[in-house]
């Protein structure tokens, strides 16, 4: 079975239970596979990054082999805008989309999603695929909160804020940091960096558990507290509210 997200934001789980810490969020349009099944939990793979995690059923769309696999191997329209709306015929069904939603098939302001059919009039990303078009989206999330799992400004987490800055600019990364670091080309020394690199940062086991946004003049975004602007240096972050590290640097990768 495959499905949908016909709304957005739903919980992504690790485990079945409303008890679980959440560790991802299934924005409106994204497709996945169903592997399982307990209670009203479903346990679901995403196509786009092959996360896994529980989602409640109510949360779940069903959709052909077919509608699935055409939404993966196809490049989307994604939604812009920090909030925006799909309207329906039927006004209870309507929609409130954040950035980095998929817009399926969208084609004269229609787009239908999983046998719905919705009008979206709102701004859609330049998919430019330069590192500058990263930058500049993940500017919109500035002073978003930080959530563990999130991927919106209501609320975003580290590899959240990259991935969907990056998503807005045509590019795919995975999911969590440390799997976003086995992505891209290698870059030897922080001089060589350029606007729009990503950066990542370990802990004392040596894990990767932290990424940003390399910007101009040794500067770097990302989601700590908040999304926000500190300073980067070959040592790593320095955070000049707390006067000191506050992330050690790993190593440097270039995306576009």
């Amino acid at each position: 079975m495959h499905g949908t997200f016909p709304f957005n934001l739903s919980p992504m789980r690790r485990e079945p239970s409303h008890r679980s810490e959440m560790v991802n969020q299934g924005l409106f349009g994204e497709v996945f596979e169903v592997l399982g099944q307990e209670q009203e939990w479903t346990q679901i793979r995403l196509g786009h990054d092959g996360y896994e995690g529980w989602v409640l059923q109510a949360h779940v769309a069903e959709i052909s082999r077919e509608s699935y696999r055409n939404q993966v191997d196809r490049p989307q329209a994604v939604v812009a805008s920090t909030v925006d709306l799909v309207d329906h015929v039927q006004p209870i069904k309507s929609r409130s989309l954040v950035a980095g939603s998929f817009l399926p098939f969208l084609k004269d302001g229609n787009l239908d999603l999983a046998g719905e059919t919705f009008s979206f009039h709102g701004a859609v990303a330049d998919q430019s695929a330069t590192g500058s078009s990263a930058v500049r989206h993940a500017f919109s999330f500035l002073n978003s909160a930080y959530l563990w799992g999130g991927r919106s400004a209501f609320g975003i987490d580290c590899s959240g804020l990259t991935q969907i800055a990056f998503r807005m600019a045509g590019i795919s990364l995975l999911r969590d940091a440390s799997q976003q670091a086995s992505q891209g080309s290698l870059v030897n020394f922080l001089e060589e960096s350029l606007e729009g690199d990503l950066a990542f940062f370990d802990n004392e086991e040596g894990r990767i558990t932290h990424v940003g946004i390399v910007l101009n003049d040794h500067r770097i975004l990302h989601a700590s507290g908040s999304v926000r602007v500190d300073t980067l240096d070959p040592s790593g972050i320095y955070n000049s509210d707390l006067n000191r590290h506050s992330h050690r640097l790993r190593l440097l990768k270039r995306i576009i």
